[in-house]
């Protein structure tokens, strides 16, 4: 994650990228789908596509949000762009790209759960009192920089509200053990329980969640819950997005674009920490009108993003592997 951060990896993906490149201009498939992943898909994309193979790529690079110039490199690699979110694909189509909105697969396979009982029952937390769900990150660059704010403000909320019980899902041993090191050495008297996995229980079972930035802002909005956003990254990284203006829209959460205003609060680099995540948490648990009202929007969300992603996805291939139109 970041630009500074990719370097070291550079070699490596560059390598792995000409055999695969390699592999498939051998072995001439019908169509080739790269998924995400743009600055490694688009380049290998491109060359299979020079080379007569069929390419479609699966959830678009977000030209809207910071190096719109990709929408050429774009033009040249695809035959067609499956997009997830509602408003890409009539910018990717005025750009010259074939494009085709298919929804979001989690609005497919994430139902909003109004009731976190089910999901305190299943990860073993007491049904009585509010829990806040702590979510820095799936990876170790984010958790390294993440859980230590996050638990700071943790502790700011629990110093007002002393019944209030937390809830971690880690995704690896690896993060785990990060996690369980920061947690000792920053708040060991915390409440917290640490469950293998379970994001979307654990998202469920909480009154509120403080997450990064990422897709499990998307995941909160289509659980139905209320959020905090913070995030921080690298100061190089952080300094050329922002320093360059790089990024191009008003919010780093996926949420907040989806609803288009900020109902996730969010904080960002050095506004990301405990005396600014812990109000905004505090407000969340208090304010069930305002939490009513966000929950609406998210509903709306979620209907939207909703159309059966992957059947889409599966026709609009088939027609173009036929040389009907996708």
């Amino acid at each position: 994650m970041g630009l500074t951060e990719v370097l070291r990896h550079l070699g490596e993906l560059l390598r792995i990228r000409r055999e695969l490149t390699r592999s498939l201009l051998a072995w001439r498939p019908d169509v080739f789908i790269g998924v995400d992943a743009p600055d490694f898909n688009l380049g290998l994309e491109r060359r299979l596509r020079k080379a007569g193979i069929r390419t479609v790529h699966l959830v678009s690079p977000t030209i809207w949000a910071w190096r719109a110039g990709r929408v050429k490199t774009i033009r040249r690699s695809v035959d067609l762009l499956l997009s997830i979110f509602p408003f890409e694909e009539g910018l990717l189509r005025k750009h010259g790209v074939p494009a085709r909105y298919i929804g979001h697969p989690l609005a497919d396979e994430i139902s909003p759960q109004a009731d976190p009982a089910p999901a305190r029952t299943q990860l073993g937390i007491p049904p009585q009192g509010q829990v806040l769900a702590l979510l820095p990150g799936s990876r170790v660059s984010e958790m390294k920089l993440l859980a230590s704010p996050f638990l700071q403000a943790a502790r700011w909320c629990l110093e007002r509200h002393p019944e209030l019980r937390f809830v971690v899902p880690l995704v690896t041993p690896t993060l785990c053990a990060l996690f369980t090191e920061i947690l000792q050495r920053e708040t060991p008297e915390l409440p917290v329980t640490l469950v293998d996995g379970q994001g979307w229980d654990v998202i469920a079972a909480a009154d509120c969640v403080l997450t990064a930035s990422g897709t499990a802002t998307l995941e909160a909005l289509l659980i139905n819950r209320p959020m905090v956003v913070g995030y921080r990254m690298s100061p190089i990284t952080y300094y050329l997005l922002s320093g360059l203006n790089l990024v191009k829209v008003p919010y780093a959460a996926m949420a907040n674009l989806l609803v288009d205003r900020e109902l996730a609060p969010e904080f960002i680099q050095n506004r990301c920490r405990a005396n600014l995540l812990g109000p905004a948490v505090l407000n969340f648990l208090k304010d069930g009108d305002r939490v009513s009202e966000i929950q609406s929007a998210y509903r709306e969300i979620h209907g939207r993003l909703r159309r059966n992603a992957g059947c889409q996805a599966a026709a609009a291939v088939l027609a173009l592997v036929s040389g009907g139109k996708p």
